[in-house]
């Protein structure tokens, strides 16, 4: 799963995000989502969450557990 769709990201799961400083590289990085940020239900980049350990971006990929 892309993280594009709202319904797939849930708290608790194992995620890549992009932070934003790092958008330009593609760089990513991850963790586990804590808070989802974005309230529509898709985002053509991602869904932005808050990881447990407080960074913030957006969903690129979606781990299964």
């Amino acid at each position: 799963m892309d993280g594009q769709n709202r319904k797939d990201v849930i708290p608790g799961l194992m995620v890549d995000i992009v932070l934003k400083a790092d958008q330009k590289t593609g760089k990513l990085t991850r963790g586990i989502v804590k808070d989802i940020l974005t309230k529509s239900s898709t985002h053509p980049h991602g869904i932005k969450v808050r990881l447990t350990d407080g960074k913030i971006g957006r969903v690129q990929k979606i781990h299964a557990e």
